[in-house]
């Protein structure tokens, strides 16, 4: 860091220390996380589209393999600064390179989308563009950082190797037209390669990341993540206000939707993670790989939301089932994942596990009730009764077995 706070000069990229006393997002963090708002918008508002027109099958597809490269970019982008950020003014303009790079993959979902709905060669061009400027600009970091952090300079040189070379692969994706299955076939050793280059990279010497730091960006983003949730209920209460006026439905898909993000919110922030991670360095890379299934499910379910408000307007090809599914199965995902996190960094609680089963038993009972014919505000009622009885029993019972797993891990 620069010694003077008011002037970014060019600062030796040495690394950080790890046990910073408090350690917090930065500014230039916070304006980064935006474009990734924008991406995660565009994401859940293509998403949405298809499943309300009926194409789950394309869509799922176009939305996993839009979501890994734009939560893959932040992780990898939050872990390196949080080792290596300088804030001086190349950090900030590399940074900004990174920055255009999600606005250029932004641009590029919809025909990403579009192409893989009509089974034509998928046209990734763009965003697969905008991912490579992103990655290019972090191979940069990386160089930097391996040659003016030498205690590292392997590491850091591992990570700016594996990169080019995935970066050399993704290349090879926008240049050949081929349909979605020969697509994924070409993209899932680069996916796999990606994801093995931090594991491979700090096999022997590990980065200076600041554990309470990485645990707030991941917070940060889920928060980013959950406002698609409050825009799909947004969405929903203006097609009830369009539809029927001001009624009880309208107050009951407010309550619902708006009551089902804060219960997400809520029991995210159950799990402790800055003291768990600190505790336990070498869980990392566990912690931040569930959190891209964690991410795409707080998404996911913003993007049930908005389906439900599609089908209230009545510009749905699905049947009432599948609209409470759209809402029922990413929520029921976000329990699962959230549950592993918290047995894997804190401990393993058996009412946490009770309490996740019984909502998968509601997720699945709100979706028979849909078929029956029952009123889809009341399906929604019981996929937000699990999170709101699991909020009541943490904070009768679970914060204390919680708080012992905590003392077991500090020594306290």
């Amino acid at each position: 860091m620069s010694d003077n706070p008011l002037r970014h000069a060019m600062a030796r990229m040495g690394g950080r220390d790890p046990h910073e006393q408090n350690r917090v997002s930065t500014p230039l963090e916070l304006f980064f996380d935006l474009t990734f708002a924008i991406a995660f918008g565009a994401a859940a508002n293509l998403f949405a589209h298809s499943l309300a027109g009926g194409h789950v099958g394309t869509g799922i597809i176009s939305f996993s393999f839009v979501m890994f490269a734009i939560i893959w970019a932040w992780i990898n982008f939050s872990w390196f600064a949080s080792a290596y950020d300088t804030d001086d003014w190349v950090f900030r303009l590399v940074t900004m390179v990174q920055m255009l790079g999600v606005l250029i993959l932004s641009l590029g979902l919809e025909p990403v989308f579009v192409s893989i709905q009509q089974r034509s060669p998928v046209d990734n061009g763009v965003m697969v563009l905008g991912y490579v400027v992103m990655r290019v600009a972090l191979i940069f970091q990386w160089l930097r950082a391996a040659k003016q952090d030498p205690q590292r300079r392997a590491t850091c040189l591992s990570y700016a190797k594996y990169l080019a070379v995935a970066q050399v692969g993704w290349i090879v994706v926008i240049l050949v037209d081929t349909e979605v299955w020969a697509m994924l076939l070409i993209a899932g050793p680069l996916f796999v390669l990606e994801m093995a280059a931090p594991v491979i990279a700090e096999r022997k010497t590990r980065t200076p990341w600041h554990a309470h730091h990485i645990a707030e960006r991941y917070s940060l983003l889920a928060i980013i993540a959950l406002g698609e949730c409050l825009v799909g209920t947004i969405t929903a209460l203006r097609a009830v206000l369009s539809g029927s006026g001001w009624s009880l439905d309208m107050v009951a898909v407010g309550l619902a939707g708006i009551g089902l993000a804060f219960a997400m919110w809520w029991m995210y922030f159950m799990v402790p993670a800055g003291t768990a991670l600190h505790a336990q360095r070498e869980r990392s890379f566990v912690f931040g790989y569930a959190h891209m299934l964690l991410f795409a499910s707080i998404t996911a379910t913003g993007v049930g939301l908005r389906v439900y408000a599609y089908y209230l307007e009545g510009k749905t090809q699905i049947g009432e089932a599948a609209v409470v599914a759209s809402v029922a199965i990413p929520a029921a995902v976000f329990a699962i994942v959230l549950t592993f996190l918290h047995a894997y960094m804190v401990a393993v609680d058996p009412l946490q596990l009770w309490l996740a089963a019984a909502l998968l038993v509601c997720s699945a009972a709100a979706i028979a009730l849909a078929m029956a014919g029952l009123p889809l505000t009341l399906c929604l009622a019981m996929i937000l009764a699990m999170p709101t009885a699991t909020i009541i029993l943490d904070e009768l019972i679970g914060h204390r077995n919680r708080a012992a797993a905590l003392d077991r891990l500090t020594g306290n």
